[in-house]
């Protein structure tokens, strides 16, 4: 059973930015199968890895479609991104030095903060780009 299913309720009506947040949910369900499978550490590295990098290309591809559209609330979701990579940044590292494992908290930490970005800020960009002709 996957972490996070793609629903409806996580769509942002923007279809490009759709199809980014489910290939982040994929990459992130792969990590939580890895993990769950007791995979190796190199293995799972990989896909943190591919999640951290994904990370930032989603966060760059939705900054420019926000700035480019005088999104107004464009700084402070800009922000949460930043602090966001930060965390997905020491969580890789900690985990590539052996300081920290992947751990069930550290999934849910993960997922929670996807959906609840997703719904609690990603959701309000979308009707305002969607009024600027952005689908």
């Amino acid at each position: 059973m996957p972490l996070i299913e793609w629903n409806e309720k996580l769509s942002v009506n923007i279809r490009a930015i759709d199809d980014q947040h489910k290939k982040w949910i994929n990459i992130l369900n792969e990590l939580h199968g890895a993990m769950k499978a007791g995979k190796g550490r190199d293995a799972v590295g990989n896909v943190l890895d591919e999640l951290v990098e994904y990370t930032k290309v989603h966060f760059a591809s939705e900054e420019k479609l926000m700035k480019s559209n005088g999104y107004p609330l464009f700084a402070g979701h800009k922000k949460l991104h930043e602090d966001m990579v930060k965390e997905v940044e020491i969580l890789r590292s900690r985990y590539s030095s052996g300081a920290a494992g992947l751990t069930i908290e550290v999934m849910q930490f993960l997922k929670n903060w996807l959906s609840e970005h997703i719904i609690g800020t990603d959701k309000n960009y979308g009707p305002y780009l969607n009024g600027k002709g952005v689908h």
